[in-house]
């Protein structure tokens, strides 16, 4: 990465193309002086730390206070990896607490602007339980339901990266930047370097989007709009149906409707129900399902909106862990949520299985079963057995007309009750999985037109 890459620009050459006019007030926490080389006294420490200050004109490795992205104040705090490759230690990490507990206090988002090499090596284990002060920080935060955005800029590794960066409720992360656990002195010498960039970590699910410099001011009011803080928000309204289907007169027919490559699918209902779509990507658990999209929303009428849609494709344990990743952080911000069920069912495959396909299915029904905030659902095409039936809210789900639900598919439920092909239609009609069925049955609380 070039010296004068965007990506390598300094703390506060970043905080400045966020803030722009609107300025930046810096903190800084009292003073607790270290010893002479630092508390191993590790020689030649000292002069280090002078040369580091003379050629940034920075006191420590990060740089905090409030200021304005676009129109929401927040705190940031920004990694200055020209002093001493932007390491934590115990100054270090004075400053990072201090910032978290500014938000706090002051009950802001916090905007962690990443670019680091880990902990100090002249400090020690001084310098490396640092990285305790911020997850008992950044827990705080969550406990009082203030959101932390992340912006990781090259490079951000060790344990900058899995504290302050991945451990944010959204990743954002600047085209070509090293991004990894393992810094490039430590890792394997026949190492994929792509695993370890910016776009290595958004295809494994760990980063939510790689955004280019000059969009990031624009993305960063996006998601500040849309994580809050809040104050009481109303539910989700309801999309509005996107096809003139009418109500089918068999099951047979319902299945037809649902399974029509002509139907409006879930991208068609998230492009007419948002003004602006933000992403949430992969699970954190190295994968990604491309049928299922997660993420918040900003309607017209400004309402912030979480989703999660299945996009007709059977949903692999990945996109059931990113669906209740994406619930728990919208019932945690207090901002409703919408689910659309379109799937034929659960990945059932060999892959899905050693992927934990039960586990994350039951993850995803405990998600929504502990929702505090209003989870409202909308079922558009197929509604597939438990894979679907994981993503809908109890007592508030609705049903289009070019819709069904089943406790199994119509040609499975005949296979186990060893009937030929030929009355598979007559199976669906017994299933009563038509949208008038399921609002007789108390399923649905409406057909919506």
């Amino acid at each position: 990465m070039p010296a004068d890459s965007p990506a390598r620009a300094t703390a506060r050459e970043t905080i400045a193309l966020l803030t722009g006019a609107a300025g930046f007030t810096e903190h800084r926490p009292p003073s607790h002086p270290l010893p002479p080389d630092g508390p191993l006294g590790w020689a030649g420490y000292d002069a280090a730390r002078e040369r580091a200050g003379t050629r940034t004109g920075e006191e420590e490795s990060v740089v905090y206070g409030t200021g304005v992205v676009g129109d929401r104040a927040c705190v940031l705090l920004a990694f200055e990896f020209g002093f001493l490759g932007g390491s934590l230690g115990r100054l270090t990490g004075d400053r990072l607490a201090a910032a978290y507990e500014l938000a706090l206090t002051r009950r802001l988002p916090l905007l962690a602007l990443v670019a680091t090499g880990g902990s100090r090596m002249q400090e020690g284990m001084v310098a490396l339980t640092q990285l305790q002060r911020v997850a008992a920080a950044s827990t705080r935060l969550r406990a009082a339901g203030l959101p932390q955005i992340a912006v990781v800029r090259d490079p951000t590794t060790g344990g900058g990266w899995a504290t302050v960066g991945a451990g944010a409720d959204v990743v954002l992360a600047l085209p070509g930047a090293q991004v990894g656990f393992a810094g490039s002195r430590v890792r394997p010498a026949d190492a994929d370097p792509h695993a370890y960039s910016a776009e290595g970590q958004f295809a494994a699910g760990q980063v939510d989007a790689v955004v280019p410099p000059g969009e990031l001011a624009r993305a960063l009011t996006h998601w500040l709009r849309a994580l809050g803080p809040h104050g009481a928000l109303p539910a989700a309204p309801l999309p509005r149906a996107r096809s003139a289907a009418r109500l089918p007169e068999t099951g047979r027919e319902a299945v037809a409707a649902a399974r029509d490559p002509r139907r409006p699918r879930a991208e068609a209902y998230l492009a007419d129900y948002f003004g602006v779509r933000l992403p949430l990507h992969g699970d954190r658990c190295g994968g990604a399902d491309p049928g299922l999209l997660c993420g918040f929303g900003l309607r017209a009428d400004g309402l912030p909106v979480a989703y999660v849609a299945q996009c007709g494709t059977p949903t692999r344990p990945a996109g059931y862990r990113a669906a209740a990743r994406t619930i728990r952080l919208a019932d945690r911000l207090g901002v409703p949520v919408l689910t659309l069920v379109d799937t034929p069912g659960a990945a059932n495959d060999a892959e899905a299985e050693r992927a934990g396909a039960a586990a994350a299915i039951a993850d995803a029904f405990a998600a929504v079963a502990e929702a505090r905030v209003q989870v409202t659902t909308l079922v558009i095409g197929e509604g597939g057995s438990g894979g679907a039936l994981a993503l809908a809210a109890p007592d508030n789900t609705h049903v289009t007309a070019d819709s069904y639900f089943s406790v199994i598919a119509p040609e499975l439920a005949a296979a186990i009750l060893k009937r030929p092909p030929s009355e598979t239609g007559a199976t669906a009609d017994q299933l009563r999985l038509r949208p008038q069925d399921l609002l007789e049955l108390g399923f649905a609380r409406s057909i919506v037109s």
